[in-house]
């Protein structure tokens, strides 16, 4: 089945006009659902703006990396910063690392976040 879009002036979809039926199993209310075990941890609580994590995505990086990017700096400019080579700073940056607290302490006062802010 085909959908009808309504889009904005410069042509970007708004909405979508799907049939009754569809919107109905889209938004009923019953069992269909899976619940997904999830195990809690330190960073439950912790939030995270919305650019940082669009950064995360949009370039494929680290969390750590992607609130360096989001404060305007270059890799160079941040190991200058916190007194360590651009090479080390590559990898504090690698995708599921998990920097140590000592470490995150340090870069949170350079991107001025939160420690538990760079610990994805």
């Amino acid at each position: 089945m085909q959908y009808q879009y309504v889009n904005d002036p410069q042509g970007n979809p708004l909405y979508v006009l799907v049939p009754i039926a569809d919107f109905e199993r889209l938004t009923a209310h019953d069992e269909q659902w899976e619940n997904i075990i999830t195990e809690s941890d330190e960073f439950d609580n912790v939030s995270i703006p919305n650019e940082v994590v669009n950064i995360m995505f949009d370039k494929d990086v680290s969390q750590i990396a992607a609130w360096r990017i989001y404060r305007g700096l270059t890799q160079a400019q941040a190991a200058e910063k916190a007194g360590i080579s651009q090479a080390a700073l590559s990898q504090i940056e690698r995708k599921n690392s998990r920097p140590q607290a000592q470490t995150r302490e340090q870069f949170a006062q350079i991107y001025d976040c939160e420690p538990d802010q760079l610990a994805g």
